[in-house]
């Protein structure tokens, strides 16, 4: 707990390994519960819930979330973990079932209370100086990003480091991830993810209810969704659909109220389709997710290894507009052998600055 408030802000990790056929193997998969417990204590957090299917396991957090793939983990955590020191640990596991880290990619947005964050978060140079301590020689290919707004509470920080393989890359080459935080949550739809004191209820059977109150489990109805509810508020899912996983996490407190959506989409998705196919399902699922926030103030990262994330920012930009959020800024950024960033802000209730336009690019 920061000193002023829950840091909502998550710290966001994504490592990709290669070895011999781990995917048969099941690679990272067959680490032990025991093995994973000890990673996330160092980084001090623990897991609260889980599920997997025949892809991955996803793991819901005390703070935040856990994707475990044969060849990839995400980790993202809240409030005042230490995330990176997650990262000796992992490397020296991963070694063990004879796999090597082959990219590396680090982000999040701007903490609310970035003085309550200890090391090695207490500033962006000092989380960059302890990836580049920590990660193996073999990585060549490094970038540090910091990508301004002109929402100045919302600013995206980015490390990437990528070995030389030219064909590594992460998202996979056809897929893209999409990060969205979300500030100055609607008041009424804030309340919905406050426990009633007393109520006898787990936090598994809480945050089935938080689910089906706030409509989340309309954003994809084709996904199996992990909840769960935190006493007395706060709400953390994951939703798995396929090899796809999806994630939101949720800081309701009025003064810093914070929500975020994480997902994974294909550029194939995104192909024109005057019948509705799957480009018009990621539209809507993207306009429900916020829809259950109303926030006032939105970033959306769209991180893909292709050019096709020039293309995406459009598509986000229309999904924004009809739910009254107009796009402020947009930036894009490129990774040397980890492809493109784009960033893009969004304001509800203000005057019209300007169309968003490719500032930046």
């Amino acid at each position: 707990m920061a000193v002023s408030g829950f840091e909502g802000f998550e710290k966001r990790l994504e490592l990709h390994f290669s070895g011999d056929d781990p995917v048969f193997n099941m690679g990272l998969r067959q680490l032990p519960f025991d093995s994973l417990e000890q990673i996330l204590h160092e980084v001090q957090c623990s897991v609260v819930s889980a599920v997997g299917n025949h892809y991955f396991d996803a793991y819901v957090l005390s703070e935040s979330s856990l994707f475990v793939y044969p060849t990839k983990i995400i980790i993202k955590t809240c409030g005042t973990t230490q995330l990176l020191k997650s990262i000796p640990p992992l490397l020296h596991h991963a070694l063990n079932l004879g796999l090597t880290i082959s990219s590396c990619r680090y982000t999040r947005g701007n903490f609310i209370f970035p003085l309550s964050q200890p090391f090695p978060h207490t500033s962006f140079h000092e989380e960059v100086v302890y990836l580049e301590d920590s990660l193996p020689n073999h990585l060549c290919y490094r970038k540090a990003s910091v990508m301004p707004s002109n929402v100045t509470a919302h600013v995206w920080h980015v490390f990437s480091a990528c070995d030389q393989t030219p064909l590594v890359h992460f998202p996979p080459s056809d897929l893209y991830t999409v990060e969205i935080c979300m500030t100055e949550l609607d008041r009424t739809q804030a309340r919905k993810f406050f426990r009633r004191p007393g109520d006898g209820k787990t936090g598994d059977a809480a945050g089935k209810e938080m689910t089906e109150i706030a409509g989340i489990h309309k954003i994809n109805p084709n996904a199996l969704i992990c909840d769960f509810a935190f006493d007395p508020c706060g709400y953390s899912m994951n939703g798995i659909d396929g090899d796809r996983y999806s994630t939101i996490h949720v800081t309701p407190e009025d003064g810093y109220s914070y929500a975020s959506f994480e997902c994974v989409g294909s550029i194939y998705d995104d192909e024109d389709d005057e019948d509705g196919g799957d480009g018009d399902d990621f539209i809507r699922m993207l306009r429900r997710a916020v829809q259950v926030f109303r926030p006032g103030k939105v970033s959306v990262s769209v991180t893909t290894a292709t050019t096709a994330s020039h293309r995406l920012w459009a598509r986000v930009a229309g999904a924004m507009e009809p739910l009254g959020l107009k796009c402020r800024s947009c930036m894009a950024d490129e990774f040397p052998a980890a492809g493109s960033v784009v960033f893009q802000t969004f304001t509800a209730r203000r005057k019209k600055t300007g169309e968003c336009g490719g500032g930046g690019r």
